[in-house]
């Protein structure tokens, strides 16, 4: 009988889809509807640290508080971020009620600062892990590489030491030296590394002239960028990898798997196709076990990772030369 249950920072999971962080996780109806599709696992719409900071710093500015105590701003700031938590714990303690599958908290964070308090309170709420998703654009002039990159280790450093919950770190590719990085990361007390996040990404309307988004969802192409990387370390770092981005059917699960991932993370699948299509990606993994006489997912998790690969080079380089000048 073929297996799909698996393991990720502990967490007992019955199948390695994980629906991540985005709007589809933001209500217990949704996190319900995705139970019933199939989901092994849910990472619940991140609370943001800047949008915290932003909302109460704008209240601010906008009323006239000229005349009030100085004590006005800190109350507000207060409230707002109080306010901002409260549902958030409340989605947990909902969610934690009417599933059964690991309900993962989310925090996005830029540096190591005010939000910490949070993570221990998202533990007390009933959360089974934290996912932080940590993104530094190494855009400053005035800071280094290693100043940059010391911003995540300090987070990693500082949220292990507050809550007893497995923790996981959902990554950006922009490090001076991403393999090195990673490695260390995982040498921290964290238990996972999401490999990658996906961001927002710039845009020109050039008849608006305003800057505006674009590739808000992933593409099925981007599954190389974390693919290679999750075939590098996999066997490198101590903890559990999440393979994340570019996973839009039951194919690119395979992929990761085979390349040595212990979970996926969907999202923009679902968004354009339904959550029904949970389902139907599962019964592509179980058909491809099924055909290639696999039981369960350690029977051939990490087969094709760099380590096990008779090539290693086919993972480290990008091969142009020989697929536009025809030469072998």
């Amino acid at each position: 009988m073929i297996s799909l249950e698996t393991t990720f920072m502990g967490l007992k999971l019955k199948n390695p889809i994980i629906v991540g962080s985005s709007g589809l996780t933001n209500s217990v109806d949704n996190v319900i509807e995705l139970e019933k599709n199939g989901a092994g696992a849910v990472v619940l719409k991140s609370l943001f640290e800047e949008q915290i900071l932003f909302t109460s710093s704008k209240t601010f500015e906008e009323g006239d508080f000229t005349n009030y105590y100085p004590e006005a701003q800190d109350y507000i700031h207060h409230y707002h971020k109080e306010n901002e938590l409260n549902i958030y714990l409340n989605l947990i303690k909902d969610c934690k009620k009417n599933v059964s599958i690991p309900v993962i908290a989310s925090i996005n964070c830029i540096s190591d600062s005010e939000w910490m308090d949070f993570a221990v309170r998202i533990e007390q709420a009933g959360a089974d892990a934290l996912e932080l998703n940590v993104f530094v654009l190494p855009s400053n002039l005035e800071k280094n590489s290693i100043e940059n990159e010391k911003v995540y280790f300090d987070i990693a450093n500082k949220i292990t030491s507050l809550v007893k919950i497995p923790v996981a770190l959902k990554l950006s590719y922009y490090f001076s030296s991403l393999a090195k990085s990673m490695t260390m990361l995982s040498w921290t007390n964290i238990k996972g590394l999401v490999l990658f996040n996906r961001f927002y990404s710039p845009d020109i309307d050039i008849n608006q002239l305003e800057i505006t988004s674009s590739n808000i969802f992933s593409s099925p192409s981007d599954l190389s960028l974390s693919l290679r990387w999750v075939a590098m370390l996999s066997d490198v770092v101590k903890c559990d990898i999440a393979a994340s981005t570019g996973v839009h059917d039951g194919t690119a699960v395979i992929k990761q798997l085979l390349a040595g991932a212990r979970v996926v993370q969907i999202a923009s699948v679902l968004y354009k196709k339904g959550f029904k299509e949970i389902n139907i990606m599962l019964m592509e993994i179980e058909s491809w076990m099924k055909k290639k006489d696999f039981k369960t997912i350690d029977d051939f998790r990490g087969i094709m990772s760099i380590k096990n690969s008779n090539n290693t080079a086919s993972w480290e380089r990008v091969q142009f030369m020989k697929y536009f000048s025809g030469i072998e």
